[in-house]
This record gives C-alpha cells, sequence and structure tokens, in this order.
C-alpha cells in the first residue's frame, strides 16, 4: 500500500463516526459501491489479469492471507464483521 494511503489510515481516530467516508471521492463525500466496482475493474485490466476479479474475492484473499500469516481468527472474525467463527467456513 502506498505511503501516502497508509498514513492516513493509521491516523484513523477510533471516535470517527462510522458514517466518515475513509476513502472519499475527488469531489466530495464517500466512494459508492459502483466506484469501487469500477476501480478494481479497472486496476485488473490495467494488470493484465484475465480472471473475474470482485470485491468479495479481495475480501476472501485478505482473510486467507492474514490467518496463513498468523492472524488470531477472532481477529479476522471481528475485521470481516461475522458474529461468529463458524461463518467464516
Amino acid at each position: 500500500m502506498p505511503q501516502a494511503v497508509w498514513d492516513p489510515l493509521q491516523k484513523l481516530d477510533s471516535n470517527t463516526s462510522s458514517e466518515a467516508p475513509v476513502f472519499r471521492r475527488r469531489k466530495k463525500g464517500h466512494l459508492d459501491k459502483t466506484a469501487v466496482w469500477r476501480i478494481v475493474s479497472n486496476a485488473s485490466e490495467q494488470a493484465g489479469i484475465d480472471k473475474h476479479v470482485s470485491c468479495h474475492g479481495f475480501r476472501h484473499a485478505h482473510a486467507s492471507h492474514a490467518l496463513d500469516r498468523g492472524c488470531p481468527i477472532h481477529l479476522v472474525q471481528i475485521r470481516l464483521g461475522h458474529s461468529s467463527i463458524s461463518t467464516m467456513g
């Protein structure tokens, strides 16, 4: 992740409203689903990836990589917003 993205993420305050956008549009407000899909689609195309790439796939990849690298499963569960570890299978 580029330092220009990482630094502001590290400065996020846990007291910030859950409605406050983390990733903002260039003009104003948060990125909507369509914008995120467009970004993912364009990035995969530019990378020469011929397979279908989805935001949900990134979610699964994040969980898998975190677990493969020793992250405790309960932390992955919390990060994914699952109410139970049993819903992660």
